[in-house]
């Protein structure tokens, strides 16, 4: 009865502390229904049409133009971008890449994805993706990592032959995100994330907060705000496995130590 009552409370205190296995569900954040997606795109990194996670994206533009849009990830996402480019009736062969680049301008490699794509002679359309690495609450200032802040995309043609420039062409561009959990997580921080306009929102904040404000120039962010960088699912878990070592040696005691001492033996036995 001992052991199936240790046995028991050790089932209970697992279901109760494991929680929901969410950490690598796919998530989309929506944008609220007010904001719509925006029509147009940017022709700079300053002009960049800025886009919410799980919206669609749209632009009409010409063949050899520049596009840009931008977006907001936090630590613990992988992004994934995916555009879709509707050519012109007649065009000869091209190529259509997207790039992405981090808050401090700098291009993410993709980890998988096609991110550069040749349209065949009189192709409709073609699509492109690019999922980029998880981006992390604090990196080395060596390092190369995505970092939470704005992401930009650049969509443009390659290699077009001289007839096709200027040729009309629709573009539309969607981001998403697998919430990667605290299997990704690292200590640390960053003390602002990277979004144009932070240091000087930063250092102007505290004379004139109008002027802050007009300051910023980006204006998305997540959801829930941005993460403060030293919470995860992993404390979660650590804790959960302090748990389980510790009813694990209660059981194993439990199962050993026998029924108590041994009966005295009678003298001259």
């Amino acid at each position: 009865m001992r052991i199936t009552r240790v046995l028991g409370a050790t089932a209970l205190l697992f279901a109760l502390a494991v929680p929901p296995a969410v950490a690598d569900s796919a998530t989309s954040p929506s944008a609220s229904g007010d904001d719509a997606a925006p029509t147009t795109a940017g022709t700079s990194f300053r002009t960049a049409a800025e886009v919410e996670q799980g919206q669609q994206a749209t632009a009409s533009a010409s063949t050899g133009d520049y596009l840009y849009w931008s977006f907001p990830a936090d630590a613990g996402q992988r992004p994934t971008v995916r555009a879709t480019v509707k050519l012109p009736d007649a065009h000869a062969a091209q190529s259509w890449q997207i790039d992405v680049y981090d808050g401090l301008r700098r291009r993410q490699a993709c980890q998988y994805g096609a991110q550069t794509r040749t349209a065949a002679q009189g192709a409709a359309s073609v699509d492109l993706s690019c999922t980029l690495r998880t981006v992390r609450s604090w990196s080395e200032p060596w390092a190369n990592d995505p970092l939470p802040g704005t992401y930009y995309v650049r969509l443009t043609a390659l290699n077009v032959a001289t007839a096709d420039l200027g040729q009309p062409i629709s573009a539309s561009v969607r981001v998403g995100s697998k919430d990667v959990g605290g299997s990704a997580a690292v200590d640390g921080s960053l003390a602002k994330p990277l979004v144009p306009g932070i240091a000087v929102t930063s250092k102007s904040g505290e004379d004139d907060g109008d002027a802050a404000k007009s300051a910023v120039l980006a204006g998305l962010e997540p959801e829930d705000g941005w993460a403060s960088g030293w919470w995860s699912d992993r404390w979660v878990w650590t804790a959960v496995g302090g748990v389980l070592a510790a009813l694990a040696g209660v059981g194993g005691y439990a199962l050993t130590r026998g029924s108590g001492r041994p009966g005295r033996v009678p003298p001259g036995a």
